[in-house]
């Protein structure tokens, strides 16, 4: 065992990886909120519902391609180091949403058009499924004592990717005609992602190494090692993060479900998600920071019961008589259990892998869950509220996500996770 006698990581370290990750997420989640709009333009059929269905199927893709990216980029921020992991995650995002802003639609160029489509948004998936290892492993490593608090700045900045997402949405639906949105105004958000994506790389090249590489290299490869050896840990944390995802991608797709299934305008429906992301912003850091006090369990296995359990009634209640108030309160108690929920799961996930095969299970894990449970939710929602005729049913999806979580967090008990103990465990040295 080796005691890291490494100097504290610099404040500016973690702004930087944190700007970086939520630009990359930026570009994820702004697709889910144009959906109805790209439908038309790449997806045409005389059935809207197959339009949007196609469209979100799309969306899910980038997550089905995301273990790929998490096993190359996972295995090479393990060898290489993150800073040169993360780096490369915005290079390969930053091309593939140039793609996504000046793709012709399906009138001009035909069936290329969708195809062009769901290639872009595969490398976007390949990109982002080192991300969430490579920035994840880079805060929980960064100072021990406080690992929850910093960890938790994954799910933050997410958060910020959501909000800048959100935003753009509101803004645009004030301001421009269906007209304008349809012919160019989509587009403005992936063209702000292209502006801004140069400053994220330029800051992430001034990181200062969370371990060393060296020594990192000459280890045996972290993949055969992480299926050899930590299995049971793999299984659990991608059983952690499985509530979260659904219950983010769900918020995702409220716009759409506010607009198509309760007739709820687009402009009040990306308002309360722009609210929805900002309360995600400010609760999961708090979060974080009480799970280095009091523990991650408790927390997260909290949250995820009381999701499970309110779920069906707060759909109810929204669908009974929808109103921009109710699907406000909705949104608001969604997000404030999520945040509750994956505040504390980024450290408790990093507390069961050693630091040299810690990125790579991390991006597994996670990418694993998003491809399976969470990239697909919009999509599974459009098909069950389709093939049950009821609004309410996308809590049942929830209910089923947050039963999985629960089980895992148990699971974690059981393999003694040093989550259960808060900073007191956190400042013991980690094994490489």
């Amino acid at each position: 065992m080796r005691v890291d006698s490494r100097p504290a990581i610099r404040r500016g370290d973690v702004v930087a990886v944190c700007l970086g990750n939520a630009l990359d997420w930026f570009e994820i989640v702004v697709y889910g909120y144009f959906a109805g709009i790209i439908s038309t333009l790449f997806f045409p059929s005389e059935t809207p519902a197959i339009s949007l269905l196609l469209t979100f199927l799309t969306f899910g893709v980038t997550f089905v391609v995301r273990p790929l990216g998490a096993v190359v980029l996972g295995a090479y921020a393990d060898r290489h180091g993150r800073k040169n992991a993360i780096q490369l995650s915005i290079v390969l995002m930053t091309v593939a949403s140039a793609a996504i802003a000046f793709l012709p639609d399906y009138r001009s160029i035909g069936i290329l058009a969708p195809a062009i489509l769901v290639l872009a948004r595969m490398a976007q998936g390949f990109a982002v499924g080192g991300e969430f290892g490579g920035a994840t492993a880079f805060l929980a490593e960064t100072d021990a004592t406080r690992r929850g608090y910093l960890a938790s700045w994954q799910f933050a900045s997410q958060g910020v990717a959501a909000m800048l997402a959100t935003g753009f949405g509101f803004a645009i639906t004030r301001t421009l005609s269906n007209e304008q949105i349809i012919a160019w105004g989509w587009r403005l958000p992936f063209l702000f992602g292209l502006l801004i994506a140069p400053v994220g790389y330029y800051i992430r090249r001034r990181l200062q190494e969370t371990i060393d590489v060296e020594a990192a290299r000459a280890s045996a490869s972290p993949i055969a090692s992480l299926l050899g050896m930590q299995k049971r840990q793999l299984m659990t944390a991608t059983g952690l993060i499985v509530l979260g995802t659904v219950a983010t991608y769900t918020i995702v797709f409220m716009p759409t479900f506010a607009a198509r299934e309760l007739g709820l305008t687009a402009s009040n429906s990306f308002a309360a998600a722009l609210l929805t992301a900002s309360l995600q912003v400010i609760v999961v850091p708090f979060v974080g920071r009480w799970s280095d006090r009091w523990g991650r369990l408790p927390i997260a296995s909290g949250a995820a019961l009381a999701l499970g359990l309110l779920a069906w009634p707060l759909f109810a209640w929204l669908a009974g008589a929808p109103s921009i108030e109710k699907l406000l309160t909705v949104q608001i108690t969604l997000g404030i259990l999520t945040a509750l929920n994956v505040g504390a799961l980024p450290a408790l996930m990093a507390e069961l892998f050693p630091v040299r095969m810690r990125a790579s299970g991390l991006s597994i894990s996670y990418s694993v869950a998003v491809a399976i449970f969470g990239g697909f939710a919009p999509f599974i929602d459009v098909w069950l509220i389709q093939t049950t005729g009821s609004a309410v049913a996308p809590s049942y999806y929830l209910i089923v996500a947050a039963v999985i979580s629960l089980l895992s967090l148990a699971m974690a008990r059981r393999l003694g996770s040093s989550a259960d103990y808060g900073a007191s465990s956190a400042r013991r040295p980690a094994s490489n």
